[in-house]
């Protein structure tokens, strides 16, 4: 196989396992009234579909590595697409269990690919990081804003309703493994560089890697509460639910818009702190437009979708701009997916039991829009130009001059 071929082939295989790490969660929330309703679940249990997945990205994200120190990038990933297949057609089979089981089980194999991700692309396009993290942030939004657009057609198609709408998603997964399956036959025994523990080095003694956490970990935090509760704010501002559907798919579109506008601008740009600031701000613009201004809904969910989708690709960058080796790379990727999906956990649940008492948006989207502020604050840490290793040696160097 020619070698332009090869590199095509990784290419698409890699932009079509990014569809994979968005879409079969996002694509449960325009469906959350209808699954409530069927399986008589109250908000904040509802809520726990958007919950589990990061409190599995939390727990799985660090074991990822091990994965690939063990049985190498590319089975690992396909590894992680049959886990993803498998937890789909467990959570459409109909039941309050399998529900949930799936919904775990999906969460774990896109965890993997959370982390690997960013690796391979600092393996394999050491110069073009931030045009492929772009890239296939871009694919992801795609993605989402498809699965959303047509959850709640496909659940009023049939009269299984819910269920056919989330089994559709396993084509996702069955079509990446299909693409992906040639990269099965490479060398896929990782370089020494990718083999360290995810603990491991530096990072989690690093003011910066914390830096890019926290950035990371609150932009997720206010995007999953947002993506996993915006049908239900819009139902309850008056809209219909295919409006909210469709309205929600626009959000998972308008994430991906960044990606064709950031891909120049990172190329060129060692200092993003003002990006960084500015996206925290248009997020939540988006979120008090929503709170005061519901009738220009969808203004405000193309500003939201803008400032968090910019958000999630400056933090996924960040990975790989930040670190000085891809080991370093996957050691920053487990520990900022870990601490900050775990972050991200608390907020549907959390969210969910606070409109349940309160009977009202005010307080969950008052609190999303200071988490805005604190990520802006953060960005401004985490956006400067500098790396772990740099930031550490310029540390040690004040101290030797102090002694």
């Amino acid at each position: 196989m020619k070698r332009s071929t090869q590199t095509g082939l990784l290419v698409a295989g890699i932009l079509l396992f990014a569809a994979n790490l968005r879409a079969p969660i996002t694509g449960v929330a325009p469906l959350l009234s209808m699954i409530s309703e069927s399986l008589q679940l109250s908000t904040m249990q509802a809520g726990l579909l958007t919950t589990l997945p990061l409190l599995a990205f939390a727990i799985v994200s660090p074991i990822a590595s091990y994965l690939a120190k063990e049985y190498g990038l590319e089975p690992s990933i396909m590894g992680a697409l049959s886990v993803i297949a498998l937890g789909i057609l467990i959570r459409s089979s109909g039941s309050v269990s399998a529900l949930y089981l799936g919904t775990v089980i999906i969460g774990c194999g896109i965890a993997i690919g959370n982390v690997l991700l960013p690796s391979l692309l600092k393996r394999n396009f050491p110069a073009r990081i931030a045009t492929f993290t772009a890239v296939y942030a871009l694919t992801m939004g795609i993605g989402s804003a498809i699965s959303s657009a047509v959850a709640v057609p496909l659940a009023e198609f049939d009269g299984n309703g819910w269920a056919l709408s989330m089994g559709s998603f396993i084509v996702i997964p069955l079509l990446s493994m299909a693409v992906w399956l040639p990269q099965m036959r490479n060398d896929t025994q990782p370089t020494e560089d990718t083999r360290g523990l995810p603990h491991g080095g530096k990072v989690w003694r690093s003011p910066l890697a914390w830096q890019v956490t926290f950035f990371l970990g609150l932009n997720s935090f206010i995007s999953y509460i947002i993506i996993g509760w915006l049908p239900t704010i819009l139902i309850d501002a008056g809209y219909s639910a295919s409006q909210a559907g469709a309205m929600h798919g626009l959000l998972q579109l308008s994430t991906a818009i960044p990606g064709l506008l950031l891909i120049p601008l990172l190329a060129r740009m060692k200092d993003q702190r003002g990006l960084a600031f500015g996206v925290s701000v248009a997020s939540m613009l988006g979120i008090l437009g929503l709170l005061y201004f519901p009738e220009l809904a969808m203004l405000w969910t193309l500003i939201f979708g803008f400032g968090a989708g910019a958000g999630l690709i400056l933090g996924l960058s960040f990975i790989s701009l930040r670190t000085d080796s891809p080991h370093q790379a996957a050691a920053l990727s487990g520990m900022s997916q870990s601490v900050g999906y775990l972050l991200a956990a608390m907020g549907p649940a959390l969210v969910g039991s606070i409109y349940s008492a309160t009977n009202s948006w005010v307080t969950p989207l008052v609190l999303c829009a200071s988490g805005c502020g604190l990520c802006a604050v953060f960005g401004l840490f985490a956006g400067r130009g500098l790396t772990i290793n740099a930031q550490q040696s310029a540390e040690s160097d004040k101290v030797v001059l102090v002694s």
